[in-house]
C-alpha cells in the first residue's frame, strides 16, 4: 500500500495542518518503489539494472493517466541521487528506508539538479537547447543532474531533432526521464536511444486492496461494493480511483456506501442490470423497457446503462471460455453467480451479436438528442434478434411445411408479434429462455459450438510426453488445439503441403509467410510433441493452401445451394436475406480470426 508522500509516513500531518486538506491523490502519493502497485515488472528491471551497474543514460515511461509515470519519475531522481548523511550509500539504490538528504527536495520538486519541464508548454527549440546547454555541466549537490520531461510526445520535430545528439552521447553525470501517454508521436529516433517502460493499468481486484488500506488509515469506513465501483470505474489508474474516493466520501457525509457511488457516478444498479439482460435474451420487451425506464428514473444514464449491458455481455462470454474470470474480486456476488448461468447456457453466436449490437447502440445514444428514446429502441432490437429463429430452424421449418412459408412470431412481451401456424413450428420459434426459470435456448447454435467440456479439456496441459500427428490437417489441428493462431493461420493461408510423414514436414512458402516460419514451426512443434521435428523447404510448387482448396470447396458447394428450390424459397420469404458461409452436414462453422463463430444474422438498421 501506499504511505503518504514521505517515505516514512512521518511529516504528512504537518503539511496537512499548514496547507489544509490534501486530496489522497497526493497525500500517499508513492514516494519509494515499495509503495508503487501493479508495476513488478518494472521495479525488476530497475533493481537489477542498479544492481549491476547497467543504467542507461534515458528512460521513457508511457501508460494511460494516473498510473504513475511523473511519480516513477521522480522515484527514479530518487534512486539515482540517493544519499545518507553518513555517506553509506556509494551509488544509485531502489533500496530507500529512510528520507535521505536530497529526498524531500526531490519529492517537492524544488531540487537545484532535478529539473522537470512540461514539453506540452515548453515544446520549442530553445527550450531544448537550454537543456543542451545546462546538460554540459555537472551537478551541484546530487550524484546526477536528471532531466524529467512530462508529456515528452508534445515536443515539436525541431525539438526533437535538437535533443538527440545529447540523447545519444550525453555526459556521464546527466539521465533523461520522459514521461508520455502517446507513445506512438515520439519518434523512433528517440525511442531507440531510451529504456521504454510501460506502466499497465492496475488490476481492479488491486486497486480494491489499496483503497481498502487507505480507507482504514484514513479511518473512513466504506462497503467492499462501493470500492469495487470505485475501481471498476477507474479502470486502471490509481490516481483516478483516489479522486473518485475522495469524491464518494465527500458525497456520503459518513460511511461511503455503494448505493452514494452509484448515485455519484450515475451508475445503474449491477444486479438490475443483470435483470435486464435477462430480459433481453428472453426477448421479454416489455420487461426490458420497464426496467430500464425505471433505471433513468432514479438517474442512471441510458448510455451508461447500455455501456454497462455491453461490459456484462463481454464477462459472460469470456467467462464462457475462461471461467476463471469470474474470481475477480471487483464482481459483485450476484454477476458472479448468475453469470457463470448465463455463460453455460448461451451460445458464443448470441453474445456476440448481442455486443456488436450494444456496441453499435451506444453511439446512437451519445449522439441522439433523446437518449432514453435511442436507448430503448436498441433494447427493442436486441430482444426482438434474439427470439428471431436462427437459419437452420427456417430452413427445418420450411422442409417440415413442405416448402410454405413458416409464420415468424413477434417478440414475447412486444404486444405486436403474430403468431399462428403449426404446433411444431410455434415450438421451434420459441424465446430463447424456456419457463419458469428463463434458461435459454440455443439447441442450433450449441450443435454448432465446442462444449464447455470440450473447452476446459482444450485448455488443460498434455499429459502425454510425445504426440503423433498422422496428416497435415490433424497437425493444424494440433496447432490450433495449443492456441496459436498466428502459426494456424500461416499453416492453412501461406503453406503448400510437399511431403508429410509424422516427424517431418517437407513445404513451398507463398511470398506472403512471415519471415523464419520454417525455424519458428521447427522450434514450436518440437517442444509442443516431446520430440524433434524436421521442417524443411522445397523446391517443389506443392499442393495449394488450404484456404485455396475451401475457398474452391466454398464456391462449389455456394453454386450447388443457390440452385436448390428450398433455398430459393427462403431468399425469396426474406427479401434482402443472402446466403453466408455454407457448412455441410456435421462440418464445424468456419471461424472468424478472433476465435468467434460469426453471429446468427446481421444487425441492420
Amino acid at each position: 500500500m501506499s504511505e503518504p508522500d514521505s517515505p516514512t509516513g512521518a511529516g504528512s500531518a504537518p503539511a496537512e495542518q499548514a496547507g489544509g486538506y490534501r486530496v489522497l491523490a497526493r497525500k500517499y502519493r508513492p514516494a519509494s518503489f515499495d509503495d508503487l502497485i501493479g508495476q513488478e515488472a518494472m521495479v525488476r528491471t530497475v533493481s537489477n539494472a542498479f544492481e549491476t551497474g547497467r543504467i542507461p543514460q534515458a528512460w521513457i515511461l508511457t501508460g494511460v493517466r494516473g498510473v504513475g509515470k511523473t511519480t516513477t519519475a521522480r522515484i527514479l531522481a530518487r534512486a539515482l541521487n540517493y544519499e545518507l548523511p553518513d555517506g553509506s550509500v556509494k551509488g544509485p539504490t531502489i533500496h530507500m528506508p529512510v528520507m535521505g538528504i536530497h529526498d524531500q527536495a526531490i519529492i517537492d520538486s524544488r531540487h537545484i539538479d532535478v529539473l522537470e519541464m512540461d514539453a506540452a508548454s515548453h515544446n520549442g527549440v530553445d527550450d531544448v537547447r537550454q537543456i543542451n546547454d545546462a546538460a554540459r555541466y555537472a551537478p551541484v549537490s546530487a550524484r546526477y543532474k536528471v532531466y524529467i520531461l512530462d508529456e515528452v510526445h508534445m515536443l515539436s520535430t525541431a525539438a526533437f531533432n535538437a535533443l538527440l545528439k545529447t540523447l545519444e552521447e550525453p555526459p556521464p553525470h546527466v539521465k533523461f526521464i520522459f514521461a508520455t501517454t502517446e507513445i506512438r508521436k515520439v519518434p523512433v529516433t528517440v525511442l531507440s536511444r531510451c529504456q521504454r517502460f510501460d506502466l499497465r493499468r492496475v488490476d481492479a481486484d488491486a486497486l480494491v486492496q489499496h483503497l481498502a488500506g487507505i480507507a482504514a488509515k484514513e479511518t473512513i469506513e466504506a462497503e467492499p461494493g462501493a470500492l469495487a465501483l470505485i475501481a471498476r470505474a477507474a479502470e486502471g489508474s490509481v490516481r483516478d480511483s483516489l479522486s473518485l474516493f475522495d469524491q464518494a466520501i465527500a458525497h456520503a457525509a459518513g460511511p461511503v456506501r455503494a448505493e452514494d457511488v452509484r448515485q455519484m457516478l450515475g451508475l445503474a444498479d449491477r444486479v438490475r442490470i443483470v435483470d435486464l439482460f435477462e430480459a433481453l435474451m428472453k426477448g421479454d420487451i416489455a420487461a426490458a423497457l420497464t426496467e430500464l425506464r425505471a433505471q433513468y428514473d432514479i438517474g442512471a444514464d441510458p448510455a451508461v446503462v447500455l455501456g454497462d449491458l455491453a461490459e456484462f455481455t463481454h464477462f459472460v462470454t469470456r467467462m464462457k471460455v475462461v471461467p476463471s474470470v469470474g474470481e475477480d474480486a471487483s464482481l459483485s456476488e450476484a454477476e458472479r453467480v448468475r453469470g457463470r448461468d448465463f455463460a453455460k447456457q448461451l451460445s458464443l453466436r448470441v453474445l456476440s451479436r448481442t455486443w456488436q449490437m450494444l456496441l453499435k447502440g451506444v453511439g446512437e445514444v451519445q449522439a441522439s438528442g433523446r437518449p432514453l428514446a435511442a436507448a430503448e429502441m436498441v433494447l427493442v432490437r436486441i430482444a426482438y434478434a434474439a427470439d428471431l429463429p436462427t437459419p437452420d430452424e427456417v430452413v427445418r421449418s420450411l422442409s417440415d411445411n413442405g416448402g410454405g412459408a413458416a409464420p415468424v412470431r413477434g417478440p414475447s412481451g412486444g404486444g405486436g408479434g403474430g403468431g399462428g401456424g403449426a404446433s411444431a413450428t410455434a415450438q421451434s420459434f420459441a424465446p430463447r429462455f424456456d419457463a419458469p426459470r428463463g434458461a435459454p435456448r440455443a439447441q442450433a447454435l450449441a450443435s454448432t459450438m465446442p462444449s464447455d467440456e470440450a473447452v476446459a479439456r482444450r485448455d488443460m496441459p498434455e499429459a502425454q510426453p510425445a504426440v503423433v500427428i498422422k496428416s497435415f490437417p490433424d497437425l493444424i489441428a494440433f496447432v490450433a488445439d495449443k492456441r496459436d493462431i498466428s502459426a494456424k493461420m500461416a499453416l492453412e493461408r501461406d503453406v503448400r503441403l510437399v511431403r508429410f510423414e509424422d516427424g517431418r514436414l517437407e513445404i513451398a512458402l507463398l511470398p506472403s509467410a512471415p519471415k523464419g516460419l520454417v525455424n519458428e514451426l521447427q522450434r514450436k512443434l518440437s517442444a509442443w510433441t516431446g520430440r524433434i521435428w524436421m521442417v524443411a523447404l522445397s523446391r517443389e510448387q506443392g499442393a495449394p493452401t488450404l484456404r485455396d482448396q475451401a475457398n474452391d470447396r466454398q464456391a462449389e458447394l455456394r453454386n450447388e445451394v443457390m440452385q436448390d428450390p428450398l433455398v430459393q424459397a427462403v431468399l425469396k420469404k426474406f427479401p434482402g436475406a443472402k446466403v453466408g458461409e455454407i457448412t455441410q452436414q456435421g462440418e464445424e462453422p468456419p471461424l472468424d480470426e478472433g476465435g468467434l463463430a460469426p453471429p446468427d444474422m446481421e444487425d441492420e438498421d
